[in-house]
């Protein structure tokens, strides 16, 4: 088959890429990153650099796929993040269109369920519902939990304050994925029956923010590394001294207001199951390392 994927060398693209090349479909990869070239030609597939932003550009990248992969890629510096991501989802839709593609492998989030009071996957959610209207195109949505890799932004956190923490508790719950188990899914997605539009959920673990920070201090020799609440003017305050963008900081505290109150896991918790193979320990043996490397 021929395939086009988004996401250029990321956690999940570059597995799956790995997986289709191996299995000798055709893959052509999109990077806003020129010097991403070389590195996407040696796993055996077509580089097209360009933005996802381009409609012009992608509408070329996706003529004469069987099948297209697409995932937003994250924008900092976008002033509304939600209308980034819808817009990005719009013009893949029209490039879609344009390109006579008849099957879409959409990455999009757990909580995509929710039109509001989701933070950034309010803008999934929003992706979702464009490409549903798409006539005569089969789009499968792939629901990921939360990533296990997000917890490598947290290892200043640890090294400097001696904590992990965000603006939910220790008992909030987590549905943990990781990048791995996605590019699986996505891999027997693409190849194998695709005949009508549905979702996903890709789930690795559930577990507790407190087993999920005993687990990786034991994996760097910090037993007694503990989970700190913060509020949520604190969270934000936190993230903007941190460097992030206002907006940014903004629509992540939001994202824990949906962590906390459990309202991102309501849909998983009725029509989703744990599938993947990668648990928290393996998870923590990964972190350790990145940790003391």
């Amino acid at each position: 088959m021929k395939i086009t994927v988004t996401g250029s060398l990321g956690n999940i693209s570059k597995p799956l890429v790995e997986k289709l090349i191996a299995a000798g479909h055709e893959v052509k990869v999109i990077s806003s990153k020129a010097d991403r070239k070389g590195q996407i030609e040696a796993l055996g597939a077509e580089a097209l650099i360009g933005s996802v932003e381009d409609l012009a550009f992608l509408t070329d990248a996706f003529r004469d796929a069987d099948v297209v992969y697409t995932m937003v890629p994250p924008n900092f510096g976008a002033s509304e993040y939600r209308k980034y991501i819808a817009g990005v989802g719009e013009n893949y839709a029209r490039a879609i269109k344009a390109a006579g593609v008849k099957k879409v492998l959409s990455l999009s989030s757990m909580g995509a369920h929710l039109d509001a009071g989701t933070g950034p996957i309010a803008g999934m959610h929003d992706v979702e519902q464009i490409l549903n209207k798409l006539d005569g195109v089969t789009v499968k949505h792939l629901r990921p939990g939360f990533f296990y890799v997000n917890f490598y932004h947290n290892i200043d956190m640890i090294k400097h304050a001696g904590i992990l923490g965000a603006n939910y508790g220790a008992d909030s719950t987590m549905i943990l994925v990781h990048p791995e188990d996605i590019a699986e899914v996505a891999f027997q997605a693409i190849t194998g029956p695709f005949e009508k539009s549905s979702v996903e959920y890709v789930v690795s673990s559930e577990h507790t923010l407190g087993e999920v920070t005993a687990a990786l201090g034991a994996a760097i020799g910090k037993p007694d590394l503990h989970w700190v609440e913060f509020t949520d003017a604190q969270n934000y305050e936190g993230m903007a001294q941190a460097g992030m963008p206002e907006e940014i900081a903004r629509v992540y505290t939001e994202m824990g207001t949906a962590v906390r109150s459990g309202i991102l896991w309501e849909d998983f918790k009725v029509n989703g199951s744990v599938t993947g193979k990668v648990k928290l320990e393996d998870f923590a043996k990964e972190f350790g390392k990145v940790y003391n490397s």
